[in-house]
């Protein structure tokens, strides 16, 4: 195979993942205006539904405007060589690989910045501050920037110079210790994300005494659940949008309430939604999500170590010289099918779980509870009713409230 034809294989995937996705967005948007189904009445007034398909509706053509946006600017920044442009500019500050390869993303995360961050101020304060859901200020949109950007230069910036560091004292045998290593901080992370990187964003505290407590700690004593942290934190301050979730394990497992759930929920709704959690911990999906992430991570850097040394990556991408951050940009590329393949994996273990945790919500504390608080989260957020088969199955890590409603009341 000559660069060339690998140049117009990498275009190839690129188009063909964009049509792909757009056809799949834009038959879902057909089902925007779909009758709600029976089993749904009741979620939306009709003048909140009619709402629910404006939000829809505004949403698609913005993300179809961002997406082509996207598209065109990829392929014009692959035809222009701008890939070798910027390694040139990286390597006139620098002979040292692991530098080159630090300014190299930095340039190309700034570049990105530039482009998305005026979409994303967009999206948060018009499309969503119309629909009532923003409550973030401009000043705190731009400090989580600022945070957003210098947790990436720290922490992935550090990553990153492992990785090449490993590369340049074992070659390909770099994927050995790469895989170790993040198999290693994603367990880490998994123990200790809510402590160190959340508190950099919002306010976590510990739930007040009061019959949600009681009543939360009454089911975890019921099912045999320690439950030593039950955590609200401050969601309310970017958006009206309730969540849950859990995180951790062993003595690090942790409960987070967002403080809108508390709010559009009664007392019984978020006992179920914490059954709900507890039937993941219960059912093993922490560690089991953690086990296969890891394997599919290495699967990942094995299929890396055996593509990055070939110098035909770089020249297909018109680099003069070969290096481990041109190979990496068009691995990521070659590797687009196969990511698709494992999202598409990952996304159908993930809406079995979902059914998992709610038939141990269902078994543990009652089904009529669980089914109130997703029709409320539902109503709460907009959240499409009638969304198309095909981008379920390719998209979804969760039920559609249609499938999980039919499997409650089962």
């Amino acid at each position: 195979m000559t660069a060339h034809i690998l140049f117009n294989v990498i275009i190839a995937i690129i188009t063909i993942n964009f049509l792909f996705n757009k056809f799949l967005d834009y038959i879902n948007s057909k089902n925007f205006d779909a009758p709600i189904p029976i089993e749904l009445k009741g979620v939306y007034k009709e003048e909140d539904y009619i709402k629910s398909q404006r939000y829809k509706k505004e949403n698609f053509k913005f993300s179809m405007l961002v997406s082509i946006v996207s598209f065109v600017a990829t392929i014009i920044f692959f035809y222009v060589e701008g890939f070798a442009y910027i390694d040139q500019i990286a390597r006139s500050f620098s002979e040292n690989e692991i530098i080159v390869t630090l300014l190299f993303f930095g340039i190309i995360m700034l570049g990105s910045d530039i482009l998305t961050i005026p979409l994303s101020y967009y999206k948060t304060f018009v499309i969503e501050e119309k629909y009532g859901f923003n409550t973030s200020t401009k000043s705190l949109f731009f400090l989580d920037k600022i945070k957003g950007l210098g947790l990436m230069i720290v922490l992935g910036g550090s990553i990153m110079a492992l990785i090449v560091w490993f590369y340049q004292k074992t070659g390909t045998n770099f994927w050995l210790y790469t895989w170790l290593f993040i198999g290693v901080f994603s367990i880490c992370m998994t123990l200790f994300y809510s402590s160190l990187i959340v508190p950099l964003f919002n306010k976590q505290t510990p739930l007040e005494d009061g019959v949600l407590k009681q009543k939360l700690e009454e089911f975890a004593q019921k099912v045999g659940f320690t439950l030593a942290n039950i955590f609200v934190i401050d969601g309310s301050k970017r958006s009206t949008k309730a969540n849950a979730y859990f995180t951790g394990f062993g003595a690090k497992k942790r409960i987070v309430l967002y403080d809108t759930l508390i709010k559009d929920l009664d007392v019984d709704e978020i006992v179920a939604v914490l059954a709900h959690e507890v039937g993941h911990y219960k059912r093993k999906h922490v560690v089991f999500n953690m086990f296969i992430s890891i394997l599919l991570t290495g699967f990942t850097l094995y299929i890396l170590s055996l593509l990055i040394d070939n110098a035909l990556l770089s020249d297909a991408l018109s680099v003069q010289i070969p290096s481990f951050h041109i190979g990496l940009i068009a691995f990521g590329v070659l590797y687009t099918p196969i990511s698709v393949v494992t999202g598409l994996f990952m996304n159908i273990l993930s809406r079995k779980f979902e059914y998992q945790a709610d038939n141990y919500a269902k078994e543990h504390f009652n089904a009529a509870s669980l089914i109130s608080s997703l029709k409320k989260l539902s109503k709460n957020s907009l959240s499409n009713l009638t969304p198309h088969k095909s981008y379920v199955f390719m998209h979804y890590s969760h039920p559609t409230l249609l499938q999980r409603i039919k499997n409650l009341a089962d």
